[in-house]
């Protein structure tokens, strides 16, 4: 099915790219998003007249992820965790605790958003990846301190 994307979606396209995805992933999420519009000859007229409104909401969408980002980086991840004598962890910090510990200092990242490459699962210093934007990627340490 071919779709007129009316937002940027990470790996599928950016706005006004005609696309082609599946039916079902059309009818239920995109279309009950708002994401995008069916291609045809009615709703191209239609996404004409939209354009310049939609380009105005991606343009706050892009501020908002670099100022995310900047709150970010203001701050320092750490976590306290029990561990044994070679320093690994009894079990290991998982997207969502990452995400906790951002809400609790008021900055929401959305869990498709954060890409640990490895694991966390020893004391020390580990990177992840914070995306909140398509092309907006930046690393950040998280420090796991014994307890």
């Amino acid at each position: 099915m071919k779709v007129i994307l009316t937002t940027a979606i990470k790996k599928l396209g950016k706005i006004g790219d005609i696309v082609s995805v599946k039916p079902g992933y059309a009818r239920n999420y995109l279309f009950p998003n708002n994401m995008a519009l069916r291609e045809n000859k009615k709703n191209i007229e239609h996404y004409d007249k939209i354009k310049d409104e939609i380009k105005k909401n991606e343009e706050t969408r892009f501020t908002d992820a670099k100022k995310l980002l900047e709150e970010i980086k203001k701050i320092k991840i750490n976590f306290n965790r029990e561990a044994d004598e070679k320093d690994q962890l009894y079990g290991s910090i998982s997207k969502k605790e990452i995400i906790d510990y951002l809400l609790d200092n008021n900055l929401k990242v959305k869990s498709d958003d954060l890409i640990i490459k490895n694991q966390i699962k020893s004391i020390g210093e580990h990177t992840i990846e914070i995306n909140p934007y398509e092309d907006i990627t930046e690393e950040f340490l998280i420090k796991v301190n014994k307890n």
